[in-house]
């Protein structure tokens, strides 16, 4: 975008950035609010912030797969953090190829330049922007927090262990992020390994798809001249671990490892952290065609894998597969995360969320599903259904209590780190040897509880440590 002279009209949300019309094979074209000018940020503080005035910010990290989303999702609305004291601050960055993509031309093409992770490119971007910026708008740059869910929790996870990430932000909130090497962690930039594709044979295969040969500048120029719903279309060629799937790399300079490998050395930041889950969260990288499959993953730890999975020997295979890949996703991650950080000195905090709105509960008799604490956390109940798309559900007096406590909460972290404060439920910091996290149950009220799934947890552990996940 070009520069311009005295005031411009920022009253209204720019496009989303471009992204496929739909999920998977059969989608086509592009989501129609979506363009490849998409680089917008949006601030909501309070109606009486002075300039200076050295209020907390708060930076929302959209998630969707890295391949959907926008920051002016109606369920992320800053207009409650704002209510409360804090600035809030949303922005869009690039999904899908444009947003991660490896080739071997472009590679070589201004090595001085940031390669492949054009995504968390726009992140640091925007977060560089907050440090200039936010002072006029009261905000206090030497208190922010950045938070996301999904793939926004991935983006946290790799923006505390990235060497490029010190003194852009202060505090850090990770919701369902996972966590363990998986699809959305990086991928290696050029060197393939056995069950693990690079970023650039990704490309290759990609521009052979297209009826591209070789990876020179030639091809090069023929993959830039495709037009970006042909990038983006079929929804980005899913699965996401499918031999064309751009995802997070790692390149050497924004990642340079994963945010496991980081954790294990003790290289990522020393700052406040809150993680967590939900209680029916999503799940991946567990299969099998019978039960007896299933439980010889877990090697010679099968016999207690059945008796804590699987007692009275009636569990169905379905169920089974989510419990355990829910468990290897999102739960024990939060676990090994928070001991990570622990171990760095850092105060953490662990959550795992639990509560389903009133009128949904006889549909998700699992519990609480994946994404669904952030309506919650923004204090935005009924302005959407599925993350602000179609009709929205009923919501009830009682909900409304809940977020409002559940929002608390986060603007106190916001605020000192410490999300503890009048009239709420004592969050305790997470003890390692104790193991206690704080439940937001299923019938509104919180509580700080030894974790119940700890069983489970030791056994997805013991799954990441011996079975690759690609």
């Amino acid at each position: 975008m070009s520069s311009w002279q005295g005031e411009r009209d920022a009253s209204k949300f720019g496009a989303d950035c471009a992204q496929g019309g739909g999920f998977g094979r059969g989608a086509v074209g592009l989501s129609p609010n979506s363009s490849e000018d998409c680089l917008y940020l949006n601030v909501w503080r309070p109606a009486t912030a002075k300039a200076n005035a050295k209020l907390p910010v708060m930076v929302w990290i959209y998630g969707g797969a890295f391949l959907f989303g926008s920051g002016s999702n109606p369920t992320s609305s800053g207009v409650q953090f704002a209510k409360d004291g804090v600035i809030l601050v949303t922005f869009n960055y690039r999904l899908g190829r444009l947003g991660f993509f490896a080739f071997p031309a472009l590679s070589r093409e201004h090595p001085e330049e940031l390669k492949g992770n054009y995504a968390y490119t726009d992140q640091l971007e925007a977060l560089k922007w907050v440090q200039r910026n936010i002072a006029a708008f009261g905000g206090d740059p030497k208190n922010v927090t950045i938070f996301g869910e999904s793939a926004g929790g991935a983006s946290v996870h790799a923006l505390v262990s990235s060497p490029l990430s010190p003194g852009l932000f202060q505090k850090a909130i990770i919701e369902s992020g996972g966590g363990r090497d998986g699809a959305l962690t990086g991928c290696p930039m050029s060197k393939d390994s056995p069950g693990e594709l690079s970023a650039e044979t990704i490309g290759r295969n990609f521009a052979r798809k297209h009826g591209i040969d070789g990876d020179g500048s030639e091809a090069l120029a023929k993959l830039r001249a495709l037009p970006p719903a042909e990038l983006l279309g079929e929804g980005q060629t899913a699965p996401l671990n499918s031999d064309t799937y751009s995802g997070p790399i790692v390149d050497g300079r924004i990642v340079v490892e994963t945010s496991q490998n980081v954790y294990k050395a003790g290289r990522q930041m020393n700052i406040p952290l809150m993680v967590g889950a939900n209680s029916a969260d999503a799940g991946g990288f567990v299969a099998g065609a019978t039960k007896d499959e299933v439980f010889s993953l877990y090697g010679a730890r099968k016999a207690e894998a059945i008796a804590t999975y699987d007692p009275n020997g009636t569990i169905e295979l379905r169920a089974l597969i989510t419990l355990a890949a829910r468990d290897r996703v999102h739960l024990e991650p939060v676990r090994m995360t928070a001991r990570a950080f622990v171990a760095k000195g850092s105060p953490v905090y662990v959550y795992r969320f639990s509560y389903v709105l009133s009128s949904m509960r006889q549909r998700s008799p699992e519990g609480a599903a994946h994404a669904s604490e952030i309506p919650y956390v923004f204090n935005t109940l009924g302005t959407g259904g599925g993350g602000g798309v179609g009709p929205a559900p009923a919501v009830t007096d009682g909900d409304r209590k809940v977020a409002q406590t559940i929002h608390a909460y986060w603007v106190n972290f916001a605020r000192t780190g410490n999300p503890n404060g009048p009239e709420l439920t004592n969050w305790p910091r997470y003890d390692v040897q104790r193991d206690v996290i704080f439940d937001f149950r299923g019938d509104g009220t919180q509580a700080a509880v030894p974790d119940p799934w700890k069983a489970r947890l030791d056994l997805a552990e013991h799954l990441s440590n011996t079975t690759p996940v690609r």
